[in-house]
């Protein structure tokens, strides 16, 4: 009799301690995206108030010229720094929603209505397959707030490029500098595309080695 005692009274503790933890869990993967949304609010924001200046400035090219030969690369390196914190985010979400789901698979074994309430087709990744890998993993990829802003931040870049060849070779043929930077912005776009799939799949290793 003693020892069922024992067995529930731990059964209990583990369970009130299982339900703080999965508290603790939604409540950080809550903050990954506010992180996301500010960050990515503080790039577009300071993106946006680059370009309302430069509309000012327009008119004159002896300042329009050394004014985005300053602020512009200024703000491509400030969207990277934002799209590898973004995908870094992404990966926290992913390892809150892990923990979450190991929860979900004790919480089944409560009884058979817990079973039900809990089973796993109910839940979310990575016990469900969600819903962006449907139309493929590549698709699913672009459609990451960091992808988003990484396209954004290679479109700054390859206006950059055309820039700069306009500048430093102006007897070059005119449609020359706007492919180029229409080259490179796929091109960064290829490389963040493999950064980020790099990454994840670094986490998939490392979740499986885990487990």
């Amino acid at each position: 009799m003693g020892t069922e005692v024992d067995e529930q009274s731990e059964r209990t503790v583990l369970l009130s301690a299982l339900t703080t933890e999965h508290f603790v869990l939604q409540t950080a993967n809550n903050a990954t995206y506010t992180e996301a949304s500010a960050r990515s609010t503080l790039y577009v924001m300071v993106l946006s108030s680059v370009l309302v200046a430069m509309g000012f400035i327009a008119g004159s090219s002896d300042v329009l010229i050394p004014f985005a030969a300053i602020v512009l690369p200024a703000v491509f390196l400030l969207g990277i720094f934002t799209v590898v914190r973004l995908v870094e985010t992404g990966l926290e979400s992913r390892q809150y929603l892990t923990g979450i789901a190991r929860i979900r698979a004790y919480y089944r074994t409560l009884g058979p209505e817990a079973a039900r309430q809990f089973s796993a087709k109910l839940g979310r990744w990575p016990e469900a397959e969600p819903p962006a890998l449907r139309l493929g993993t590549a698709l699913a990829f672009f459609g990451t707030t960091a992808s988003m802003i990484a396209v954004i931040n290679n479109v700054v870049a390859g206006v950059c490029i055309a820039l700069l060849m306009r500048f430093l070779a102006p007897s070059t043929p005119s449609w020359l500098g706007p492919a180029a930077g229409i080259l490179g912005a796929l091109l960064l776009t290829w490389l963040f595309y493999a950064y980020q799939r790099w990454r994840f799949d670094d986490d998939d290793l490392r979740l499986r080695n885990s487990a």
